[in-house]
């Protein structure tokens, strides 16, 4: 039985090696094909010919989140793009999130038919702005619906161009974020129903009027962590899903979709906790079973910065509740697993969401409570022990390695080299210190989801983009 078990750890963990290993081959790829495809110049047609740019619509929630609103409509209205609109969803705030919007950008209610193409709860009322520089943003007032999915419908149901961003009012966009994420869509040959971005920290970076003028790595231990995640998560194994087309999703924090696919899929699920994944699955669902060929693209510059979890407190809520989400997720579409009616996403993402993210947890954490047994009772080969312990560590810190420099050579965000070694010398220390509390949150998330106890979304205090703002806290859902 001991045999047995390690020989099923070493295995495992060398199938997820080798499973990486093949994203980050696929992934550089990928990033110079991307890079050499999409240059200034498209970007520039563009806006010397707004006749000729897609509309998008720019859908953020916003719950309790009157530290962060104005900078961060501010941030985006100010993107640079010939044709798009900004729709705020105040998804019942009971703070004065509502009356700073109102405020700040000269607002007033105006008659509006809303439609409910899909499933949200009630729509108050719809403002807009007396002010013509403001003039791109619509502020939708409904009652809370308990997730960002049912406040994103009601943004999903007034939007009036055929893509819309779905993102969050903790983040900034780049100003050129409209133009690189379009650029995709209109040089496919396929139908493209979704297109990601790669997320940052937005943590100790300097902003001014919703805008980043400094981009530096997060001072605070937990969202440097985090940040690194992240770049693998976008850099490595999103933009290699990419190039086989078999994105597994597109990220709630930010990502282009298709609106009328969206509708036509049923809009997010106002259940789900994990509504970026629910919805991207649904969406290729949608397409198979409608036998429309379909692509889902990954962009792998930085286009959105968020604000991370800056104390154990709050992450423990985020990955609580994404652990409740994954659970809910394969639970809720366990009829796509190896199923070839729909093609990869049968046979290559949901297997891979099963044994390499759903699973991870559980073996990682049962691999540890076995190994203590086997240290309590002395058969413990240490000849092989610390090689095998080794050989795990080396592979998770190889591939933030690489990932940090697949981020060097894309686009050097940050102003010098000390700043990316610094992200080099914290991921040493990851293993030991970040990951394991990451299996503990994300077990206490299964467990919760299957004790059915009451699933609310927790609070995450911000801490504001201006210094103005620093010392002050609010509280929004993560």
């Amino acid at each position: 039985m001991v045999y047995f078990f390690t020989y099923i750890i070493y295995f495992y963990a060398t199938a997820l090696a080798l499973f990486y290993v093949l994203l980050m081959v696929l992934s550089y790829y990928n990033t110079l094909r991307y890079r050499y495809r999409y240059s200034i110049r498209e970007e520039h047609y563009l806006k010397s010919f707004p006749d000729e740019a897609p509309g998008i619509s720019i859908v953020a929630p916003a719950f309790n989140e009157e530290v962060i609103i104005y900078d961060s409509v501010n941030s985006l209205l100010n993107l640079d793009y010939p044709k798009f609109e900004v729709i705020i969803v105040n998804d019942g705030s009971k703070d004065k999130t509502l009356d700073i919007l109102i405020e700040e950008f000269e607002l007033e209610e105006v008659p509006y038919f809303y439609v409910y193409k899909v499933y949200c709860k009630h729509v108050k009322r719809v403002l807009r702005s007396r002010n013509e520089a403001y003039s791109k943003l619509i502020v939708v007032d409904k009652e809370n619906g308990g997730t960002k999915a049912d406040a994103m419908n009601a943004g999903v149901n007034i939007a009036q161009y055929d893509y819309f961003i779905n993102t969050d009012v903790d983040c900034i966009l780049a100003e050129d974020t409209l133009c690189k994420i379009i650029l995709p869509v209109l040089d496919s040959d396929k139908h493209v129903i979704a297109v990601g971005a790669t997320m940052r920290m937005v943590n100790s970076c300097t902003i001014d009027k919703g805008r980043i003028t400094r981009v530096k790595p997060p001072s605070g231990l937990i969202p440097l962590f985090q940040e690194t995640e992240y770049l693998r998560s976008y850099l490595v194994a999103k933009m290699g899903w990419s190039m086989i087309n078999a994105v597994p999703n597109v990220s709630g924090g930010f990502g282009l979709f298709d609106t009328q696919v969206v509708i036509a899929a049923g809009g997010f699920d106002s259940a789900s906790h994990a509504e970026d994944m629910d919805m991207t699955v649904r969406m290729i669902a949608y397409m198979r079973e409608n036998k429309r060929p379909y692509r889902i693209v990954q962009c792998p510059y930085s286009l959105c910065w968020t604000e991370g979890p800056p104390n154990l407190k709050v992450l423990n809520r985020q990955r609580t509740r994404w652990g409740r989400g994954m659970l809910q997720f394969i639970i809720d579409h366990r009829k796509f697993f190896l199923n070839r009616d729909y093609g990869r996403l049968g046979f290559l993402v949901m297997p891979y969401i099963v044994f390499f993210e759903f699973l991870a947890p559980i073996i990682e954490f049962t691999g540890f409570l076995f190994m203590i047994f086997l240290l309590i009772t002395n058969q413990v080969n240490f000849d092989t022990f610390w090689m095998m312990l080794l050989y795990a560590y080396l592979i998770g810190l190889s591939v933030s390695v690489i990932t940090i420099s697949y981020d060097l050579v894309l686009e050097k965000l940050y102003r010098n080299f000390s700043e990316y070694f610094k992200l080099v010398f914290f991921s040493a220390f990851e293993a030991i210190l970040y990951h394991p509390l990451v299996v503990i949150f994300t077990l206490r998330g299964y467990i919760q989801y299957l004790t059915r106890r009451n699933f609310k979304w927790g609070q995450m205090t911000r801490q504001g983009f201006s210094p103005s703002n620093n010392a002050n806290t609010a509280k929004n859902n993560v």
